[in-house]
């Protein structure tokens, strides 16, 4: 219909101008409407006196839903399937799910032993006692080394096993309750457990 007003060379480029336009349209509105929701939330928090920690998660979540609509608007005016996006969408999901299982041990291990080095609930030399209920006695040890996965005692369980070695996955000292006591200077070699 526009066509017939413009110039023969130019109808090979109205298809892709046309297209531009619309993505041009799609990324202008987005970024609108997420600056729009913005300022309604911000608005809603001071009215509402709502603290700050509660509305930076809703902005976020607000415009990261825009953005991901926008995208896909885009990828579909390009000519992307909703049925490719989809499925590539759950075949990564269900890889990303397969793989955070998979390493959620190691994960867990590895995010305490970084709450280990910042709080510090003990410190290599101290003795522990790892508690399975407080009725019962547990593992009991001198601390050697903190690793990134697991920390090292010196087992001061029983006579038998003095002096061994064990390794306890760094998630344990969050899992269970512990007793601790600092060391000594003079105790720092020669340490006798007393029950």
């Amino acid at each position: 219909m526009i066509d017939q007003y413009l110039p023969t060379w130019m109808h090979a480029w109205l298809a892709p101008l046309t297209l531009c336009l619309q993505i041009l349209l799609i990324i202008v509105t987005a970024w609108v409407l997420r600056r729009l929701i913005w300022r309604i939330v911000e608005r809603l928090g001071s009215k509402y006196l709502f603290p700050p920690g509660m509305l930076v998660p809703l902005r976020t979540m607000a415009g990261w839903f825009i953005i991901v609509a926008a995208l896909l608007m885009v990828m579909q005016r390009l000519g992307v399937s909703a049925t490719v996006i989809w499925t590539a969408f759950t075949g990564f999901a269900a890889v990303a799910a397969v793989a955070f299982f998979a390493a959620w041990s190691v994960l867990s291990n590895l995010f305490c032993s970084f709450l280990i080095f910042t709080a510090a609930p003990f410190r290599v030399g101290d003795r522990l006692e790892i508690l399975d209920a407080a009725d019962k006695p547990g593992v009991k040890g001198r601390v050697l080394e903190i690793h990134l996965l697991y920390t090292s005692l010196e087992d001061l369980t029983s006579e038998e096993t003095k002096g061994a070695r064990l390794q306890i996955p760094n998630s344990a000292f969050f899992q269970k309750s512990i007793r601790r006591w600092h060391p000594d200077e003079a105790d720092l070699k020669s340490f006798v457990w007393k029950d």
